[in-house]
């Protein structure tokens, strides 16, 4: 028989714990709460924790969590990467989570191919999170970047609407070939050619869509990359979707406005000026006693100041909504719409892009299989305007007006005309003088520049952890990249730039990239007294570019034309078509192996590139790195306030074939184009003619060394890195001089030459205030970098250089050179002479090689265009739901030459009333030299190559954040953040011209930048 009464009491005592747990809980009372970070994104797997207790639970991937616990108990909620917080805990509490520099360390890291704990890494890497709450006026990915990254430059073209910006890290490594670094976007390596009206790749990411950058400086970090990685590399991941819909609007409206002229004689000033050269007569007699009106004559009566008619205030706006969330509780996604409309302070320049993205990823098998999917879209449409009608602004007769009567032919707008130059020739006016300075706002105006393109980015993440075998991973990474761009121009026939009968025509350009990565990573942890970790990634990569260019121009003769058989016909258009590819098959590998827990640290990789562009096609590309974390040595163990040391050492080679054209390595026969280069021998004229070829051309290799260290102190309240690096460029592709012969050319694309990069980089966080209701952190960055040319010609010529760095003052010329021993882009100038004032002499330069005579062979190699030194420097303060910040960016040490000044300096009788028939204005600051010729000698002295060294204010701003607006039962409202910034605030310089941030070095027509200012919203439902 069973023994069953025994279990009865035991059945009772569940009962009665299970009454008693029961009355226990419904004492207490389910609280419900959301835990995000400082920009309102939730934080998933927070722990929450009941304080003198292990119970607890878990944020979800929404951020939220319930918890049974009596009101008002006090609860600790803790995350990697965060500060703890003490809370009292409350129905529909929400909790703010702050950074913990500390634990920043843990943060993950993503590298070529791969990802890491910072903690981990052997080479210099900067990963970077956009900053939500002080970035200014961002368009374009990036305006991000600018003064945040040690090593990094980014120097904007200008203030166009939508323009890119040259970015150089670590300076450049060439000198014809590309100096622009890699950017990979979501996985997908993107091309260095732009389409017409976007040239620049970055264009393609909407900001707000932009979860980090990580910016890949030393060979061991971009060798992985081989060929492609001598200029460094630039990874963008944008955001993903989580569980749980959230719903998130950016807008902004942003004013902008020139910061100032450039300072010219006014109307007023320009009549004293010409009656002080050349009097009050009328006229005078020509030598066939005709009466010839006189440069006072021909003064006007107005008072216009052209720089303001081409200037405006400019209104600007930018929109932004995403909906991120999970389907079917296994599809996380994310979609994304942005509309940017930027008008330029420019008349008639605008830039209009409609972006949008998709991002779904999956996560199937029990999380073995990870699948991400991106897509991103981009419409934009651009108008331009003419720099040239900056610099007329500069140098128009402000005494005439914008229009004048009788001018009708030429659409109502005053211009000089030709035609005759007696007051009694019937003959005069009658036609445009075509040397003659043109009216700047019918430049803008009668002048429609514009071009629409789109484009297209998608990939496919599929990452897949083995069954059984988890310590084995195989990815595989897919992505396209199609674009097509079509600028359209119509030049008014009216217009003083038309050509014949106005001119039009037509530029299209289609890419299509494609590429395909797969690798196989295995990892594993011995568990043993040394603590190693090892893995090992290889992997294979096939990529393909396309492009092809179409363009057509034409004109037509004029109504009026005396050959009456073609008057007002269309000219003979010029066609162009032209398609070209390349191909790049590489295979991959990189193996990392940490002992003794993370103490010591060695990673080495390897890159087996094969390019089309060359006739032997493949090259290796290696790199080694070492780590080691002395404080985890016992010595500094015991050093309380350190706690972070870390030295790293590396080497490694990488590779240069950017911008050097497809196949230049054997012979190419293309047909000749344009009717002016026929020849009627046979058939229509038409001719197949080589090209020029180097059959022995190959990659450029830059082999760079590297030192660091990182540290931290105080549980990293105070951390940075420091790093020394050498990067030695050799078999440069440059342009050699060749005999004539079968090549049709003296000149061909060549690997000839070398030139080295050194210098120092830092960058220190200071989290200074860390309290209840106040935040203060700093945040600087210093470079330094310095550049030589070792060898140009392969030769040892000493005198031998390559001009460069073309100028519009004087009758052509260049102002740089190119030569051993000196900086690239240095300026190749004459020596000026000054008085006993400090006033420079007209005409007189040193004779520096003492030969008695002035001749080229005086001229010597003076400053560069390069900043030697960049800075940073940026700050927030945060004082309960306000805060304040600010982006300093200081160069010291860049040389401009001011070709706005020494194109108008000369201020003789003649240039002023340039061939009797026209008036040019001056800046005021040539008036005091009073120079009166234009000899080469006078222009290309280092007189005019000036000190343009800058500290600017590139932005500030206040805001002031908010939660629970509108809050209603379990809802928890709307939180978010308005906004005010000024863009562009201010610049401390020494330099006379408009703008001392000239990347090339030569000031003439930059599109100056703007003062910008911006109110902004950010809304979270």
């Amino acid at each position: 028989m069973k023994q069953v009464k025994c279990k009865f009491p035991v059945r009772m005592l569940t009962l009665f714990i299970s009454l008693f747990l029961s009355v226990y809980s419904f004492a207490q009372s389910t609280i419900t709460g959301h835990v995000k970070d400082a920009a309102g994104e939730p934080v998933i797997g927070a722990s929450v924790l009941i304080n003198g207790t292990s119970n607890g639970t878990v944020t979800d991937l929404d951020g939220n969590f319930t918890v049974n616990v009596q009101p008002g108990a006090p609860l600790t909620i803790s995350y990697i990467g965060y500060q703890k917080q003490q809370v009292a805990a409350a129905n529909g509490m929400v909790v703010i989570l702050k950074d913990d520099q500390a634990q920043q360390m843990n943060e993950v890291v993503v590298i070529g191919y791969g990802a890491v704990k910072k903690s981990d890494l052997t080479g210099s890497v900067t990963a970077l999170k956009p900053d939500s709450k002080n970035k200014g006026l961002v368009v374009n990915a990036q305006d991000m970047l600018s003064g945040k990254v040690a090593g990094v430059s980014v120097t904007s073209d200008g203030g166009t609407p939508g323009a890119g910006s040259t970015i150089r890290i670590r300076g450049g490594s060439s000198l014809n070939a590309s100096n622009n670094p890699l950017i990979v976007i979501d996985g997908v390596a993107m091309d260095q050619t732009g389409i017409k009206g976007v040239t620049n790749p970055l264009s393609l990411v909407n900001p707000q869509d932009i979860e980090s950058f990580n910016v890949l400086k030393d060979a061991s970090a971009t060798a992985i990359y081989g060929s492609r990685g001598s200029n460094g590399v630039i990874i963008i991941t944008t955001k993903k979707g989580r569980r749980g819909t959230q719903i998130s609007y950016n807008g902004s409206f942003t004013v902008s406005t020139k910061s100032k002229n450039l300072d010219v004689l006014s109307a007023d000033e320009y009549r004293k000026l010409i009656t002080d050269k050349f009097g009050t007569a009328m006229f005078t007699i020509d030598s066939n006693g005709n009466q010839v009106p006189t440069a006072y004559a021909r003064l006007g009566k107005a008072n216009t100041n052209w720089q303001n008619e081409i200037f405006r205030t400019a209104f600007s706006h930018d929109h932004n909504v995403s909906v991120s969330g999970q389907a079917a509780n296994w599809l996380p996604y994310r979609v994304s719409a942005g509309y940017t409309n930027q008008q330029g302070i420019i008349k008639t320049s605008n830039f209009e892009r409609f972006t949008g993205a998709v991002t779904l990823s999956p996560s199937l098998l029990n999380n073995h299989l990870n699948i991400t999917l991106n897509g991103k879209g981009m419409w934009t449409k651009n108008r331009y305007a003419d720099g040239e009608a900056i610099k007329a602004a500069r140098q128009f007769d402000p005494t005439q007006p914008v229009y004048a009567s009788g001018f009708d032919n030429f659409a109502g707008y005053y211009q000089w005309l030709d035609g005759g130059t007696a007051l009694n020739d019937p003959t005069w006016p009658t036609t445009y003088y075509s040397l003659a300075t043109k009216n700047p706002v019918s430049i803008l105006n009668l002048k429609n520049d514009r071009a629409i393109s789109r484009d297209f980015l998608g990939s496919a993440d599929i990452d897949y952890k083995v069954h059984g075998f988890e310590d084995l991973r195989l990815h595989v990474t897919a992505g396209i990249d199609i674009a097509k761009g079509r600028q359209l121009t119509d030049v008014d026939p009216a217009s003083p730039q038309a050509i014949y009968y106005g001119s039009y025509g037509w530029e299209s350009q289609l890419k299509r990239n494609m590429q395909l990565s797969a690798y196989a990573q295995y990892y594993h942890d011995f568990n043993d007294k040394a603590k190693n970790h090892f893995d090992i990634m290889a992997g294979y990569e096939w990529a393909h570019f396309w492009h092809n260019t179409h363009n057509s121009y034409w004109s037509y003769f004029p109504k009026t034309n005396a050959d009456a058989s073609i008057a007002g016909k269309e000219r003979n258009r010029t066609k162009y078509d032209f398609a070209t590819e390349n191909y790049l098959v590489s295979f991959f590998g990189r193996a990392n192996w940490s002992l003794m827990d993370g103490r010591y640290m060695v990673t080495a990789t390897v890159r087996d590139d094969g390019s089309s562009r060359f006739r032997d096609h493949w090259a290796v590309f290696p790199s080694f790195a070492f780590a080691w974390r002395m404080n985890e040595e016992n010595m500094f163990k015991k050093i309380n306030w350190l706690s972070d040391l870390k030295l790293r050492l590396s080497w490694g080679m990488t590779g240069q074939q950017e911008g050097i054209g497809d196949y230049n390595y054997f012979a190419v026969y293309e047909m000749n184009t344009g009717v002016g280069s026929y020849y009627p021998v046979y058939g229509d004229g038409t001719l197949a003619r080589p090209k020029a070829y180097d059959p022995s051309l190959k990659w450029e290799t830059t082999t760079s060394y590297n030192v660091g260290l990182d540290w931290g102190i105080l549980k990293q309240r105070l951390s940075g890195t420091i790093d020394w690096y050498y990067r030695k460029t050799n078999d440069l592709l440059n342009s050699a001089t060749v005999s004539a012969g079968s090549n049709f050319r003296n000149q061909v694309m060549s690997n000839i030459g070398s030139m080295y990069n050194t210098g120092v980089e830092a960058s220190i966080h200071w989290l200074a205030m860390n309290t209840k209701d106040f935040n203060w952190t700093m945040d600087y960055n210093f470079t330094y970098n310095y550049n030589k040319i070792t060898n140009l010609n392969g030769g040892n010529d000493a005198d031998y250089f390559v001009p460069t760095g073309g100028i519009s003052a004087g009758t052509g010329g260049n102002i740089q050179a190119q030569h051993v021993g000196n900086t690239v882009n240095s300026f190749h100038v004459f020596q000026q002479v000054y008085d006993k004032n400090g006033k420079p002499i007209e005409g007189v330069v040193v004779d520096r090689n003492g030969d008695g005579k002035i001749t080229d062979a005086d001229k010597y190699y003076y400053k560069a265009p390069a900043a030697p030194v960049t800075m940073g420097f940026a700050s927030r303060f945060e004082y309960h739901s306000w805060d304040l910040g600010f982006a300093l960016r200081a160069s010291i040490g860049n040389y401009v030459y001011n070709d706005a000044f020494a194109s108008t300096a000369n201020m003789s009788n003649s240039e002023l009333f340039s061939k009797s028939k026209y008036l040019v204005n001056r800046p005021t600051e040539v008036l005091a030299d009073n120079w009166l010729s234009t000899e080469t000698k006078s222009i290309q002295t280092d007189y005019w190559v000036q000190n343009a060294s800058f500290l600017k204010l590139d932005n500030i701003t206040l805001g002031y954040s908010f939660a629970n607006l509108l809050k209603q039962g379990t809802w928890n409202g709307i939180s978010g953040r308005v906004y005010g910034t000024v863009n562009n605030v201010f610049c401390i310089t020494k330099y006379k011209g408009l703008d001392p941030e000239v990347f090339n070095g030569i000031d003439n027509n930059l599109y100056p930048r703007p003062i910008s200012f911006i109110l902004g919203l950010n809304l979270n439902f």
